[in-house]
C-alpha cells in the first residue's frame, strides 16, 4: 500500500491533470490518421495518449470519490477508483515515449491497462445495485438519483472514449489487417452482416434459456456498407434483438397463437444510417418509458442477483443495456430512439449512425 506522502502527490498529480481540457477525435480523423500506420505514425498516436489518456482518466477517478448516497464508499466503486488510480500512475510514470522501443512497450503497456479495466462495467453495476437495494426498496427511482444517472452517462462514455483511443492505437500494429480494416474501424462495414451475426447471437441465448426462439427477418441492402466500428455495433444490435427476442418469447409461450418474428429493417439515407428492430412482444408500458434509459430499471420480472454466481450472457438483467447501447450510439454522433405501444410491442426501436 503507497506511504501517505506517495498517495497525497499521485491525489495532487490526478487533480492537477483532471482539471485540463481533454482533446476529441473524431471517427474520420482515426480513419484519415491510421491509414497509413507508419514508425512516425505510431509514435505520435503514442506521444498523444502518452498526454491524453491521463486527463481522461484522472477526471473519471475524481468523479468517482465525490458520487453522492454514499456511492464512493461502496467496495465495488473503491475498486473501479483504484484501477483508474493505477492506470493513471502506469502511464504518468511511463518515461517519455521518444523512438520506437519506446512506443512499443507503451502499446504493451496500455494493452494491459485495458484487460485491467475489463470488468469496470459489471464491477459498477455491482455498487449501484448494492445502493439501490439500500435506497429504495420498490421499483420507483427516488428523487435525487438522477445525479447518479448523469454521472453514469458521463462515465460510461469516457470509456467508451478511452477504449477505442486504446484499442485503435494496439490494433494499428497489426501487420497484416483485413482489406478496408484501419484498427478497429472497418471502412466497408456492411449492417446487414452484422445484424446477422448479433442475431444468431442473440437466438442461440434465447434458445438456451427458453428452448425456442422467435425467427428474425432481416431487410436491407445485403451490398451497402459504410464506415463504422463492427464491434459497437454488434453491441448495440445484440442488445437490442435480445430484448426483442425476450419480449416476444415471453409473451407467446404459452400462446396457441403463431408466433410473430423480430424484424431488423436497414435504410441507407443521405446522411444517416438507421436501423429499426422492431416486434410484437407486448410493448412497455407508459410509466415505464420515462425509465429505459436509466441504469436502475430493468423490465425484467427477475432480474438476477450481481451478487450471485455469474452463468454468462442473460437474456434479461441489470437494466445497463439499453442505456449503454445508447452511448455507443451517440459516440460518433448518431442516437438510439424507442417507441413503444403498450399491448403490442416495439414498433420502432430505431438506431441511427452518423456517416
Amino acid at each position: 500500500m503507497a506511504s501517505e506522502p506517495v498517495a497525497r502527490a499521485v491525489a495532487e498529480e490526478v487533480g492537477r491533470w483532471g482539471s485540463m481540457k481533454q482533446t476529441g477525435v473524431s471517427l474520420r480523423y482515426m480513419m484519415e490518421f491510421g491509414s497509413r500506420p507508419t514508425e512516425r505514425n505510431l509514435l505520435l498516436s503514442a506521444q498523444f495518449l502518452q498526454k491524453e489518456l491521463p486527463i481522461r482518466i484522472a477526471r473519471r477517478a475524481l468523479e468517482l470519490e465525490s458520487l453522492p448516497f454514499g456511492l464512493s464508499r461502496k467496495p465495488a466503486i473503491l475498486k473501479v477508483r483504484d484501477w483508474y488510480l493505477d492506470s493513471f500512475r502506469d502511464i504518468r510514470y511511463f518515461p517519455e515515449v521518444r523512438n520506437r522501443n519506446d512506443e512499443l512497450a507503451f502499446t504493451q503497456m496500455i494493452k494491459m491497462i485495458k484487460v485491467r479495466h475489463n470488468n469496470v462495467v459489471p464491477t459498477m453495476a455491482l455498487g449501484v445495485q448494492q445502493l439501490k437495494k439500500e435506497q429504495c426498496r420498490t421499483r420507483k427511482i427516488p428523487t435525487g438519483f438522477d445525479e447518479i444517472h448523469e454521472f453514469l452517462d458521463r462515465f460510461y462514455m469516457s470509456r467508451i472514449g478511452i477504449r477505442m483511443l486504446i484499442g485503435q492505437h494496439v490494433a494499428l500494429h497489426d501487420p497484416d489487417p483485413e482489406p478496408g480494416v484501419i484498427g478497429l474501424i472497418n471502412t466497408k462495414l456492411s449492417p446487414i452482416q452484422v445484424a446477422q451475426a448479433a442475431s444468431e447471437d442473440a437466438r442461440s441465448i434465447c434458445l438456451r434459456e427458453y428452448g425456442s426462439a422467435p425467427d428474425i427477418n432481416i431487410y436491407g441492402d445485403p451490398t451497402f456498407t459504410f464506415p463504422y466500428v463492427a464491434s459497437h455495433l454488434h453491441l448495440m444490435l445484440f442488445e437490442l434483438v435480445k430484448n426483442s427476442l425476450r419480449a416476444v418469447q415471453e409473451r407467446y409461450m404459452n400462446s396457441d397463437k403463431d408466433v410473430p418474428p423480430v424484424r431488423i429493417i436497414v435504410a441507407d439515407g443521405a446522411e444517416d444510417v438507421t436501423i429499426k428492430v422492431s416486434d410484437e412482444g407486448g410493448g412497455i408500458p407508459r410509466s415505464g418509458l420515462p425509465r429505459i434509459f436509466t441504469y436502475l430499471y430493468s423490465t425484467a420480472k427477475n432480474p438476477p442477483d450481481i451478487d450471485g454466481p455469474s452463468e454468462g450472457v442473460t437474456m434479461a438483467g441489470y437494466g445497463y443495456g439499453l442505456p449503454i447501447s445508447r452511448l455507443y450510439a451517440q459516440y460518433f454522433g448518431g442516437d438510439l430512439q424507442i417507441i413503444s405501444m403498450d399491448g403490442y410491442g416495439i414498433p420502432y426501436h430505431k438506431s441511427k449512425y452518423r456517416l
